[in-house]
């Protein structure tokens, strides 16, 4: 596996996820044109009237900044085809549609605010001649539907594209392919030519396990590990993908969005597992987040402002949580995520005589704690009754603090830097 990494990705933990295009004028998700089997012409509709007038890169990644994400991933091209950069290999491009290089724009913006950059480049593309009319394409119905198609041709075209993208555009940190499916696999998408192509642009970029062939991280969707995650037996990489209501595109009429306090809850137990959460965001069709979006970015970015050091550059523990709790940890720091408000008593198992100090991390203020070490049960006779020795009591206001998710930091002695 290719690891040529500094460790950005482990440190960054949670990035933005952005779909936009042709389907977001349509409003009904981004495989709208497969769904409703719409010939090209008709689809063609949305081409005719693109004009994302409101899309303000700068705006978005300060927007993601605030949120406490650390890199932003762009759709430069989804399953329609259409290209949201400049392309000397096809017209079908929002430089020829409306005169903006988006891909461009959104690199920009998103270092000018110190986020890593990636781009997805879906690997169907229902716009190409060249591609197969299986059974994810529109056209799949239609009387004389063509079953085989001339791959080389399309092979060529995606090098190429990825070509433009990997030297246009500045250091890309991150290349997200989409996807493998039956009958469609690494020998149709000359998936190792194509990754030998990227190798030799970008040496020291990541790229998902899409391909059909093993890349650097592994990208579970709309799933959320509750444990390490491993391949061939060994640690991998990965990023737990989600959206904020089930639709990766803009979707009008679907309210059925996730809650602010439960993404957090999500973003920490992947940070617990060693693993990192892209969450999605789908602009409106003139290009700007609706307000329910901006509503759970602010959310979140009121949590990430008191919390973000046990999340960023923060990782799984050796040390076992308690019930309706979940650890992160870095270096001498233990942070203690209290998924259900204890009433007054949290038991912490193994950590008696480990910690220096124990206070909330949103503001600082200090936590009392008892210990039973195993030699003596009692600790100025204020021991918890029935705890076995090596635990750790802390004792918590009888108040919940009025934060999405709290969290208890724990400063542990120097020797105590297992995680």
């Amino acid at each position: 596996m290719h690891t040529a990494s500094d460790g950005w990705f482990e440190t960054a933990r949670f990035g933005l996820f952005v779909h936009f295009g042709l389907y977001s004028l349509a409003a009904r998700h981004e495989w709208v044109r497969s769904r409703e089997a719409m010939s090209q012409a008709s689809y063609d509709r949305y081409l005719e009237r693109f004009d994302p007038d409101l899309f303000d890169a700068r705006e978005l990644a300060r927007a993601a900044r605030r949120a406490g994400m650390r890199y932003a991933v762009l759709t430069a091209k989804h399953h329609d085809g259409f290209c949201l950069f400049g392309s000397s290999l096809t017209d079908y491009t929002s430089v020829r549609a409306a005169g903006r290089d988006l891909v461009a724009e959104f690199t920009e913006a998103m270092r000018a605010e110190g986020l890593r950059v990636g781009l997805y480049y879906s690997l169907l593309d229902w716009h190409h001649p060249g591609f197969p009319v299986d059974e994810h394409h529109p056209l799949r119905d239609s009387p004389g539907r063509r079953e085989t198609a001339d791959l080389a041709d399309y092979r060529a075209y995606m090098r190429g594209q990825i070509r433009e993208l990997l030297t246009g555009y500045g250091e890309i940190d991150l290349l997200f392919f989409d996807f493998t499916y039956p009958g469609m696999g690494p020998e149709q998408w000359g998936a190792k030519e194509l990754m030998e192509t990227v190798r030799e642009l970008r040496p020291g970029i990541l790229v998902n396990d899409r391909l059909g062939i093993p890349g650097d991280y592994v990208t579970p969707e709309q799933y959320q590990p509750d444990r390490p995650l491993e391949r061939d037996g060994e640690p991998a990489r990965w990023e737990a993908c989600h959206t904020l209501n089930g639709s990766w595109g803009y979707d009008r009429d679907n309210h059925d969005y996730k809650d602010p306090a439960q993404l957090v809850r999500m973003l920490v137990q992947s940070v617990s597992c060693g693993g990192n959460m892209i969450l999605n965001v789908g602009p409106t069709g003139r290009g700007s987040l609706d307000r329910r979006a901006h509503g759970i970015l602010r959310d979140l970015g009121e949590w990430s402002a008191e919390h973000s050091r046990a999340v960023h550059g923060a990782g799984p523990s050796s040390f076992l949580p308690p019930a309706n709790a979940l650890y992160t940890q870095a270096g001498r720091r233990l942070y203690l995520h209290l998924l259900a408000w204890p009433p007054r008593h949290v038991h912490l198992p193994g950590l008696a005589g480990r910690v220096r100090h124990a206070q909330l991390l949103h503001d600082g203020s200090e936590i009392a704690f008892q210990q039973v070490d195993g030699a003596r049960h009692e600790h100025n006779n204020l021991a918890p009754p029935g705890q076995p020795p090596g635990t750790l009591t802390l004792t918590l206001p009888t108040s919940r603090p009025d934060v999405l998710l709290p969290v208890v930091e724990l400063f542990l002695d120097d020797e105590e830097l297992s995680t």
